[in-house]
This record gives C-alpha cells, structure tokens and sequence, in this order.
C-alpha cells in the first residue's frame, strides 16, 4: 500500500463523513468507505426511499445512515468531509456554509486523482471525449499495460485502489461537472474541443471552460498537456499550461505533435516524424473520429509503438450510443448517435454520410444555440423528425437557413410527440438504400435518465420494425 494511501485510510477512519447523492460513482464509494472502518457516514439524496429502493438494498447491512426526499439537505450540518456526486454545485448555500465552517468538500473521483500510485491519462472535451478516451484505454492495453478505465464511464475507481500498481495505467473520462470543483489534475490530460454546452447548469460558458481547465491547471512542469489546435478556445490553453503541450490539427501541419498529411495520421517531434496509420484504414468513420485518434495518437505516443495505434484502428468498432450501426430493415440503415446532446456533436455525426439521411433530434433544451444546425440539415437531411423542447429551435435553425440561401424549402418537417411515433414515422415511405438516424442535439432528460436509456429505446423500437 502506498503512504498516501494509508495515511488517507487512517485519518478518514474516525471522520463524519458524508455523501451527497448515492449515484454509480457514490454506491461504491459509501461501501468502500465502509470497509476499510469509517464509522460514521450519511448518505443524503434528493430521492425518497421507495425510489432508491434498489440501491439502497444494495447498501444494506452497513453501518450507514440516510437524509432522503425533498428536504434532504437540511441535516448536512456538522460534517467533516462532503464528498459530492459531480451535479451537484458547489456553491449551493448548504455546502457554501459548511466549506464556511471548515468542512473539506471532495469527491469520489478527485480522492481517486490524489492517490492513485499509477499514471493518470484524463480526456475532457465538449465532444469526443468518450470515444477519445477509450481509444487510448485499447492502445495501451495493446501495447501490454495492465489498464483501469472510470471517470465518466467504465467503472469507479476509488474502491479498486488497492489493486492498481505503480506500473498501471489509469484512463479517466472526466466531464465539466465532475472537472468543476477538481484541486487535482491527470498526468497527461486532453482536450478535445471546448464548443458551448451543458449551459443548464454553469452558469455562462467562462464557468464551463474555466471548470474544463482544472484538467491541467494542477499540473507540474513534468506533465503533459493535449489540446486541439484548431480549436481557438483549447489554443490558448497552452498559455496556462504548467507542462509539455502537444497539439493535435486535422487541418493544419504543426511543426510538433499529430496532424495529417499524405492522407497519414503523422506525430512529428523536435526529432522524428513518425506515419502512425493510413486514414482510410481507419474502421470508424468520419473526419471527428479521425480527430479522435490524433487526440489519442498525441497522448499515448510516448509509452506505445506507432504499430500499436495502427492495430486498434483497423479493429475497434466504437461505442455504444456513438453512431451505431442496429440494424438493417428492407435495405434502410439505423443508426444509434443517441450521445449526440449538442449541436456540435450532431453536425460532426452527420458529415461522416456521404449521402442525405433522414434525421430523428430534439430533446431536452441545455440552453444552447441551434443556428448552426440549418446548414448541416440543408446538406445532409433528405426527412427531418423533431420531438422535445428543442425541436422548434431546430425547426427555426432550418427555416432561417432556407430564408438565407433558398435552400431546403423540400425537406419534410415532422413534429412527433414519442419515440414509437417518430420511429414510425422515420421507417415511412423509405427506399431501399436509406439511411435513419437519431443524433438529437440535444440532452435525454425530458424523456429519460441519460443518453443510455434514450439509446436503447430506440434500438428497441427499431428492432421491433
């Protein structure tokens, strides 16, 4: 066991602690507290019993106890350490009293960060950090490192501490929220891209990008930094970096770090110019997957061979939710781009068709503009099918486009009200050789718990076809 670690058991052990949310990362942090002797925990949670029912079976048996329903935080007094689920904001008059008072407030993942004995590569970005941060996890893994994923997806890690050695290699996908409060940052951390988004809860888009640099802002000099060139926001950060920066462009040659050319991903330093792998042999398709793979190309091109990066190319098929292939029916294709909640996102999603495809989006409205969704539907939607609050916004989006080039007056406009009626409605007057896709633009929380849910109802619906 490391010092840190054992000093970190042992002080917390006679503590009052309490967690604020029971959530996926939380559930195992409340029992991983529990077993290494913390005596004195509250659970606190907006949801009441019957709706945690399942969870907290889960916790059954501990020594814990619980604040739930809609006054939940009125016992949050007196505490030594809050750790906090990563929606919950810090300056919430509770926790701003309690910080006030003295109270450490922490999370699961930011404990992690300050103990984990093994190198931390963390991925954050507006869009591509899910599949940027698995592309990294695989290229280790087939390079022979003995890998552990979490963050935002895969598991979390702070229960399985214990188990990861200095020689490890940890991946973390870490979103806006969980970023926001971080006093610690990755060894290697990436920014894919910083465009605005999840404006529902920050405050303006200075918070949301500030709550992206906590990614590097705790850096030392021997860390390195990954950004996105052509991206005018993630360029400036290397003027606040503390480490190494390496940039990665899909449309400029940069004197270091990866770019194209030659139709290569290319990773150019002070010594060597390295041609990782042909891009058309690159099994995702679309220019933002290609941007993915120069993220990963930037951050992992230290510890792996280029042959590593070119084998996980040529076999990884993706992730769920991001631009799935279902299923086929009567020669008409459906894809699965449920993790497309931004505008961004979506028009990314759609340049990878070659052809017009029939669009399923809207959903819950995070704030954010529209505007840039007309052009992209006048070039790449043949059948447009809006449901959700975001769907006049869209709607408008193409109408303005139209008024301002002529173009798209044709393409049908259909308001549904379900998922069944908008399926339905998208495998109509089909042709053998179409192409459906549900990329909504926009959040899942209208109609369902996440993007995950949104997803597979629709894979459902469309298998019933």
């Amino acid at each position: 066991m490391n010092n840190k670690l054992a000093e970190f058991k042992n002080q917390i052990k006679d503590k009052k602690v309490a967690i604020l949310g029971i959530g996926i990362s939380n559930t195992p942090l409340a029992k991983y507290l529990n077993s290494i002797g913390v005596k004195d925990i509250t659970v606190f949670d907006r949801a009441d019993r019957n709706k945690l029912e399942p969870t907290l079976k889960n916790l059954e048996g501990l020594n814990i106890r619980y604040s739930l329903g809609e006054n939940y935080l009125d016992q949050l007094k007196g505490f030594d350490i809050i750790f906090k689920t990563p929606v919950v904001r810090f300056d919430i008059p509770e926790l701003v009293r309690e910080r006030e008072r003295g109270a450490v407030i922490t999370s699961e993942m930011e404990v992690f960060l300050e103990l984990c004995p093994a190198q931390v590569f963390g991925v954050t970005g507006s869009d591509g950090k899910t599949t940027t941060t698995t592309l990294i996890y695989n290229i280790l893994k087939q390079k022979g490192y003995n890998c552990w994923l979490g963050g935002n997806i895969g598991t979390p890690l702070l229960d399985k501490i214990d188990e990861i050695r200095e020689t490890d290699k940890v991946v973390l996908e870490l979103s806006s929220f969980q970023l926001h409060t971080m006093k610690s940052s990755p060894d290697v951390s990436v920014v894919t891209n910083v465009s605005p988004n999840h404006l529902d809860v920050h405050k303006s888009m200075e918070e949301y990008t500030d709550a992206k640099k906590n990614i590097f802002r705790y850096q030392t000099s021997a860390d390195r930094l990954v950004v996105n060139y052509d991206n005018e926001i993630t360029r400036k950060f290397a003027d606040d970096a503390k480490g190494k920066t390496v940039f990665f462009s899909s449309s400029n040659t940069l004197k270091e770090g990866a770019f194209l050319k030659d139709g290569y991903i290319v990773y150019r330093d002070s010594d060597s110019e390295k041609y990782i792998v042909d891009i058309e042999s690159i099994l995702l398709p679309g220019m933002h997957n290609v941007e993915n793979y120069l993220a990963a190309t930037a951050a992992v091109i230290d510890y792996v061979e280029p042959g590593d990066i070119e084998k996980v190319a040529k076999t990884f098929k993706g992730v769920e939710h991001r631009m799935e292939l279902v299923r086929e029916v009567g020669g008409v294709k459906f894809y699965n781009d449920s993790i497309g909640s931004s505008p961004s996102r979506t028009i990314a999603g759609l340049k990878a068709f070659k052809q017009k495809v029939i669009l399923i989006a809207g959903g819950y409205d995070k704030n954010i503009s529209y505007e840039d969704m007309g052009t992209i539907i006048v070039d790449k939607v043949k059948k447009l099918i809006l449901l959700g609050p975001t769907a006049p916004k869209i709607a408008a989006a193409l109408e303005n486009e139209i008024k301002r080039t002529g173009k798209g007056s044709d393409i049908p406009v259909i308001f549904c009200k379900t998922y069944e009626e908008a399926v339905e409605n998208s495998y109509r007057d089909t042709v053998k050789g179409d192409i459906v896709v549900l990329s909504p633009a926009s959040a899942s929380f209208d109609m369902f718990k996440n993007f995950e849910e949104r997803g597979n109802k629709f894979k459902e619906l469309v298998n019933m076809l």
